[in-house]
């Protein structure tokens, strides 16, 4: 039910606010601040996601509950869709999105509202192997899993079986 009320209010404030403030600028400033808030967004949000990105690999490599980084990069992502959806409303709640101290507050906020029973990592830890030059190899068996084909008629000479 909250989703559906989102969807019917926040066009309904968007029209209202695009109504007042191009009454108020006029259409080619309110159309300026629109293309420029999407192309500030955008960069923010490849910045702080690229942030995001390395707190969350950090998290992984040490180990850690990897919850908080997840969620920030999901608000980040969110305010990325938020950015280049036109309208002022959205711009205002997407830019929030992208203040860290707005971001902890709204984890919190979640984090009180969802409860996670149980969290475990199923690959033990590893310690470096001074031994191995080259980590982007990768040494691995494998099986071929599609079966040799068959020809169903002779060769025609038009193609090769």
């Amino acid at each position: 039910m909250w989703l559906l009320l989102a969807f019917i209010a926040v066009p309904l404030i968007e029209i209202a606010l695009f109504i007042e403030i191009g009454g108020a600028i006029g259409l080619v400033y309110t159309l300026v601040i629109v293309v420029l808030t999407a192309v500030l967004g955008t960069w923010l949000v490849r910045t702080q996601g690229r942030m995001a990105l390395g707190q969350l690999e950090q998290a992984f490599s040490e180990r850690r509950d990897p919850t908080e980084p997840l969620a920030h990069g999901a608000m980040i992502l969110f305010s990325g869709a938020l950015l280049l959806t036109p309208g002022f409303f959205t711009d205002a709640l997407g830019f929030a999105l992208l203040i860290p101290g707005f971001r902890r507050a709204a984890f919190r906020w979640l984090r009180s509202r969802v409860r996670v029973t149980h969290f475990s990592s199923s690959v033990p830890p590893q310690e470096p192997n001074p031994h191995r030059q080259d980590e982007s190899v990768i040494d691995a068996d494998y099986v071929d899993l599609d079966p040799p084909r068959k020809p169903t008629h002779d060769s025609s000479g038009w193609t090769k079986h």
